[in-house]
């Protein structure tokens, strides 16, 4: 029996270049003439993987939010991976903006790739392992068309191809 190839289909985010680029908008933030004296500030928890922006008003918020975008896509971090709340208005007529960093599959999402996987009606087998799915099957061919599939697809967060084997 041949031997079966597989892969893993993971959302992972680096959290390094998430910080260099949190760094380099914080520069930003303190050099730019029109945000420079606005009282606008934005801040990284790295343990709850969640931006927060404080801005006098709510066209600021979506500036940094911007500058912030910029530098996540030249540090090759996928933008689906902030999910933004709506904005919310804080103490001092000022508004605040959280930004979610999501990282692993839910469930839910797990789910769905899965039946879509299976609706295709190729010869692999998916398997849930808590915020992965492994994709398993005889035929390598297989496995490329299900990355291509997938790469086609919009779950609402990135998704890598590991362990190709």
């Amino acid at each position: 029996m041949a031997k079966d190839s597989s892969f893993d289909v993971v959302s992972e985010v680096n959290m390094q270049e998430v910080d260099n680029a949190f760094q380099q908008t914080t520069r930003e933030i303190s050099q730019r003439y029109d945000l420079k004296d606005s009282g606008a500030t934005i801040e990284l928890s790295k343990g709850d993987k969640l931006f927060t922006i404080n801005a006098p008003a709510d066209f600021v918020s979506k500036q940094i939010i911007d500058v912030l975008s910029s530098k996540l896509i030249k540090r090759g971090i996928d933008l689906k991976a902030v999910s933004w709340d709506a904005s919310q208005a804080a103490s001092g007529g000022t508004v605040r903006v959280l930004g979610h960093i999501v990282e692993g599959i839910d469930q839910a999402t797990a789910k769905k790739i899965n039946k879509d996987i299976k609706d295709q009606k190729l010869k692999v087998k998916v398997t849930i392992e808590a915020d992965k799915l492994r994709v398993t099957s005889a035929s390598k061919d297989a496995l490329q068309t299900v990355i291509q599939f997938l790469r086609d697809q919009d779950y609402g967060q990135p998704l890598q191809f590991t362990n190709y084997r």
